[in-house]
C-alpha cells in the first residue's frame, strides 16, 4: 500500500503536468472555482494598466534613446558621371552584426562628376550648390547629438583615375576642395581619396553579400554563424568610365587579380578585375570616335545603333578629348570641328560595331581569358548585375529574365524602332538616355557573352538587380563596411559540427522520443498503482 500511495504521488502530478500541456488554459479553468478565477482576472486586468502606465511612462524616454542607440555613416560615391550621397544606418550594438546596415537616404548631386570640376564656372556653382543641398538633407536625417560620432567617407572611382592619368594637378586640386569642404561638416570627416578599380571590385563584391546575408546567419541559440555551405554571389558593376568583375573562386587560383580576404574569421580567394574605359559612356564615346575616324563625311555620318529619325551634332573634342578615346585621333583633327551623326535604326550593324570595340583576338587559343588579354578563372555560381546592367536590362524589359535568348530578342526588337516610336512609348526617359539604348544594349550583351563567357545555360545564373531589401548595390556600402571595419577579419561566431537542418531534425526526434518516453512511464505507472 505504501508503495502504491508512493507510486500515485509521483505519477499523479507527472500525468497532470503532461495533460495540461495538451490542453489549453480555456479547458483547465472548468475545474477552477469561481472565487479564484474572479482572483486570477482582477490581477490580469491590474497587471494591464500597470503595463499600460509603464508603458506610457516610458514612451519619451523610448523616443529619446532609440535614436542615440543608432549609428550613421555618409558616403560619398564620386562617380565618372554624377556624385551620390548615401546615409547608412544601423543599431549600434549590432554594428559587427551582417546584414543590419540598410540605406536610410540617398541623393544624387544634380550635374556630372567632381572630374568634370573646374571647366565650366556656371556648372560648377549649379554642382556646388546641389551637393550642399544633399548635405543639408543628410545632416537633417541624423540626430544632432550623433553627428560627431557618424563618420564621412568620399571615394572616387574611374573618373578621377581617368583625370589623374591626364592631369595630376587638377584632380589633387579638386580631391584638395572636397577635403576642405567635407572637413568643415559637423561629422567625423575620415577619407576623400580615388579608389582603384580592383578596390571597387571588391567592395561591390562585399556588399551583394553582406546585403544577401551570405556571410553570417542565425541558428536556433540566436548566435551567428557561418552559414554551412552557403556559396557567395558573384558581383557585376557597370559605371560611366569603367566595369568591374568579381566573385569567389578556387583557392588554387592565383595571379594579379586573386585577392584572399577574412571576413569573420573565414578566408575567401576573390578574383576582381575593372576594365578602365569599359564603362558605358566612355566606351559610346570609343564607338563615336570608332565612326569618325573611318569616316571623312563628318556632316552627314551614320550611326546604325542611334534610331531612325534621331540626328545630333557634338564638337569633335566631346567625341577625342578623352583619356580613352585620344589614341583614336584622326588626320587633321581640329577639335572645334562639329560631327552630325544621323541614326539608322539597325540592329545587325550596331551588334558588329560595338563588338569591334572589345579586344578579343587576344585571348584566343586561352582557356581562360576574358578580353584584352585579361586572365579570368571559369565563371561559377549566381551573379548580381548592377547599375548600368540593372538600368539596361530595365529598358529592355528583362530585368526579370533567365534567359539569353529573351535579351536577344528585345534587344533586337528595340533597335528596330524609329525615334519617334520610342519617344511615344518611353515617355519618361530623358532624350539623352533613350537614344543610347540601343548600344547599351549591345554592349551589355557583348561583354557578358563575348567578353566574360556567359552562355545560354549560366545566363540564368545572372541576376538584373538594383537594390536588395531597400538598399541599393553599390560599392559604397562595402567601401564604408571596410573602412569602418564593421566586418572583423576575425568573427566571433560559432562553428557548428553539422548544417542547421541536420541538427533541428535531431533535436525534434529527441523530443518526440523523451515524450514518448515520458507517456509510457506514466501509463505504466498509473497501471502499476492501480
Amino acid at each position: 500500500m505504501a508503495r502504491s500511495c508512493l507510486l500515485g504521488v509521483i505519477a499523479k502530478p507527472l500525468l497532470f503536468y503532461l495533460l495540461s500541456i495538451a490542453f489549453s488554459p480555456s479547458h483547465t479553468n472548468i475545474c477552477t472555482h469561481s472565487h479564484t478565477h474572479i482572483q486570477t482576472q482582477l490581477h490580469i486586468h491590474s497587471l494591464a494598466r500597470l503595463d499600460r502606465m509603464i508603458n506610457k511612462e516610458s514612451q519619451s524616454s523610448d523616443h529619446l534613446t532609440t535614436a542615440s542607440r543608432r549609428g550613421y555613416g555618409i558616403v560619398l560615391d564620386a562617380g565618372s558621371s554624377r556624385t551620390t550621397v548615401y546615409l547608412y544606418e544601423w543599431p549600434a550594438e549590432k554594428e559587427n552584426n551582417t546584414g543590419v546596415v540598410s540605406e536610410t537616404t540617398k541623393c544624387q548631386v544634380e550635374g556630372p562628376g567632381i572630374s568634370d570640376l573646374g571647366k565650366y564656372e556656371d556648372q560648377d556653382k549649379k554642382t556646388w550648390k546641389s551637393l550642399k543641398d544633399c548635405i543639408a538633407k543628410i545632416t537633417e536625417a541624423i540626430p544632432s547629438h550623433r553627428h560627431n560620432s557618424t563618420p564621412v567617407f568620399l571615394g572616387a572611382t574611374a573618373g578621377m583615375r581617368l583625370l589623374h592619368m591626364k592631369d595630376e594637378e587638377t584632380s589633387n586640386a579638386i580631391l584638395k576642395n572636397i577635403k576642405n569642404y567635407l572637413s568643415s561638416l559637423p561629422f567625423n570627416f575620415q577619407n576623400a581619396s580615388i579608389i582603384s578599380g580592383q578596390e571597387e571590385g571588391l567592395y561591390g563584391w562585399i556588399t551583394v553579400n553582406y546585403l544577401k546575408g551570405n556571410f553570417l546567419e542565425k541558428n536556433l541559440w540566436n548566435a551567428w554563424v557561418h552559414p554551412h555551405g552557403a556559396e557567395t554571389v558573384g558581383s557585376l558593376d557597370l559605371g560611366g568610365a569603367s566595369t568591374q568583375i568579381a566573385f569567389a573562386t578556387s583557392d588554387d587560383a592565383k595571379g594579379e587579380d586573386i585577392i584572399k580576404v577574412s571576413l569573420y574569421g573565414y578566408e575567401y580567394n576573390i578574383y576582381t578585375h575593372s576594365f578602365l574605359c569599359y564603362g558605358k559612356n566612355e566606351a559610346e564615346k570609343r564607338v563615336l570616335a570608332k565612326l569618325a575616324k573611318e569616316s571623312t563625311n563628318w556632316a552627314n555620318l551614320k550611326h546604325p545603333c542611334y534610331p531612325s529619325g534621331y540626328n545630333t551634332s557634338m564638337l569633335a573634342e566631346d567625341v577625342f578629348g578623352s583619356e580613352c578615346t585620344k589614341n583614336d585621333l584622326p588626320s587633321k583633327y581640329s577639335p572645334k570641328r562639329s560631327i552630325t551623326f544621323l541614326g539608322q535604326s539597325n540592329p545587325e550593324q550596331c551588334k558588329f560595331l560595338v563588338r569591334s570595340i572589345f579586344d578579343l583576338a587576344s585571348c584566343q587559343g586561352s582557356e581562360n581569358c576574358s578580353f584584352e588579354g585579361v586572365y579570368q578563372p571559369p565563371l561559377n555560381g549566381d551573379f548580381m548585375a548592377y547599375a548600368g546592367f540593372y538600368w539596361t536590362a530595365l529598358a529592355l524589359k528583362v530585368e526579370g529574365s533567365k534567359s539569353m535568348e529573351t535579351f536577344k530578342t528585345n534587344m533586337k526588337l528595340f533597335c528596330s524602332k524609329d525615334w519617334k516610336t520610342l519617344k511615344t512609348s518611353n515617355k519618361d526617359i530623358k532624350d539623352s538616355y533613350l537614344k543610347s539604348n540601343c548600344f547599351s544594349a549591345n554592349y551589355v550583351h557583348s561583354i557578358l557573352a563575348d567578353g566574360y563567357k556567359f552562355n545560354t545555360d549560366n545566363w540564368k545564373n545572372l541576376n538584373f538587380q538594383k537594390e536588395v531589401n531597400k538598399t541599393s548595390i553599390a560599392w559604397s556600402l562595402g567601401y564604408m563596411l571596410a573602412l569602418s571595419n564593421m566586418i572583423p577579419a576575425e568573427g566571433k561566431i560559432i562553428k557548428l559540427p553539422i548544417n542547421n537542418v541536420l541538427f533541428t531534425g535531431l533535436l525534434l526526434l529527441f523530443s518526440a522520443l523523451t515524450i514518448i518516453t515520458l507517456t509510457y512511464l506514466v501509463i505504466a505507472l498509473v497501471r502499476f498503482c492501480y
